[in-house]
């Protein structure tokens, strides 16, 4: 369980003054120029040992990431990306930190932006929020007003720009290449790799792109220490998360809790509870729409953290918790989500862009019953083929709810085909 004195977000419901007299009252911006007077390899080495782990889904090493910048400058310059897309569905954390508490993410980028050399940062924010937008941006003209941006940032003598930039609302803008190729002014399709944007990234210059949440805890951990934040949670799994908890709960929320916090736990702490008692619940899906979803009998025991999850075949992703009580029609969940999914790939893979149609075709039927339990084997085979086999994730996001499905309730899918076809009523 996290203490109140661990919290890294000490605004995320808005209840205090988001300015920067307000962000300055709670720790912000305190010694800035200290940290970055340390050095670029102390800010590294301290962001590798707090085990931060990338907050965006893929839970890559944040410190690890950073080192990948070139050293020395070739004559290209360095940028740092933010990506606050957060188009994944049930995930809703990103834009509470621009909302309420964005000097912790203009902060960041500061200090994440000397550590990889880079004198200006480009946040990527979703075209859907509009005033988390008009709220950023307040808060880098007050930084810059106040010198802590711009030539000579915060008297480090670093200079460092930030730059907000409106997505149009494509979900594949959320993978890094397809928002660097977005930010460029292109149609937002992913790249090949390699190479990697730390190698050629926005125009064909060294970038990091970074989650907004990876980002705004950077200055807490260094002002705090790695050893701090590497004691929460467990090994490999360190520090807070921001996890939102949507569907059937009493009270959805965005909360702050410690790594491997078990699921039953934070639902039943902040959430209030599954509607009707945890004994009504039938399914979660732990970390955003693209995770496969879990039956009750595993969300009972299961710690919220990458490594936990991975055991029980889902994921940690974004940390949006989606619950589901009995009265879901758990088929036709899965099948909206193909829905989804069919209608935002980029088209660009041929197994993405005819294997997402196809899945939701099928998935489609699945809900009414129209199919032969044949086709479920199939339904399988074919998210198999699409998963791995794309230069982006967005295949295997699309792959993935339909494999959850079939493994945890294949059972509901033959019952409605048999029910269909007449056969059902006879065997019950």
């Amino acid at each position: 369980m996290l203490q109140d004195q661990d919290r890294i977000f000490t605004n995320i419901y808005g209840f205090h003054d988001p300015g920067l007299a307000g962000a300055r009252s709670r720790g912000d911006w305190d010694g800035t120029r200290d940290l970055i007077a340390k050095g670029r390899d102390w800010i590294i080495e301290e962001m590798k040992n707090s085990g931060l782990r990338g907050r965006g889904g893929a839970g890559f090493g944040t410190g690890l990431k950073w080192s990948f910048m070139p050293k020395e400058s070739d004559g290209r310059p360095h940028y740092l990306v933010v990506n606050a897309d957060e188009g994944e569905p049930g995930t809703c954390k990103d834009r509470e930190i621009m909302r309420h508490d964005p000097h912790k993410l203009v902060e960041g980028c500061l200090i994440a932006g000397f550590a990889m050399g880079a004198h200006a940062a480009y946040i990527y924010v979703r075209g859907e929020f509009y005033r988390e937008t008009e709220a950023l941006q307040r808060a880098i003209d007050e930084a810059y007003e106040a010198k802590l941006l711009g030539v000579d940032a915060c008297s480090s003598g670093w200079t460092m720009d930030v730059y907000v930039h409106r997505g149009m609302g494509a979900y594949i803008c959320g993978e890094e290449t397809a928002l660097i190729e977005s930010l460029e002014g292109k149609k937002g399709q992913p790249r090949l790799k390699p190479p990697f944007p730390a190698n050629a990234g926005l125009y064909g210059c060294p970038t990091t792109v970074n989650n907004v949440e990876s980002i705004a805890v950077a200055p807490t951990i260094l002002r705090r220490g790695a050893e701090w934040f590497a004691n929460l949670g467990k090994p490999n799994n360190t520090g807070t998360k921001l996890f939102n908890i949507s569907g059937h709960v009493e009270h959805p929320c965005t909360v702050e809790e410690e790594m491997s916090i078990p699921l039953k736990t934070l639902i039943e702490k902040h959430a209030g509870g599954v509607r009707g008692g945890w004994d009504n619940l039938l399914a979660i899906i732990p970390g955003g729409a693209s995770v496969p979803v879990l039956p009750k009998s595993i969300c009972d025991t299961v710690l919220m953290d990458f490594d936990s999850l991975r055991e029980v075949r889902s994921g940690l992703g974004t940390a949006a918790v989606m619950v589901m009580d009995k009265s879901t029609d758990i088929v036709a969940a899965i099948a909206r989500l193909s829905a989804f999914y069919k209608h935002e790939s980029c088209g660009q893979c041929t197994p993405c862009r005819e294997g997402t149609g196809w899945m939701s075709r099928v998935m489609s039927r699945m809900v009414t019953g129209d199919a032969t339990v044949e086709e479920i084997d199939i339904l399988e085979q074919v998210t198999r083929q699409v998963e791995g086999h794309t230069i982006c994730a967005l295949g295997d996001a699309a792959a993935w709810p339909i494999q959850g499905l079939i493994r945890h309730f294949r059972g509901e899918i033959e019952d409605r085909i048999k029910r269909k076809s007449g056969g059902g009523a006879r065997a019950a």
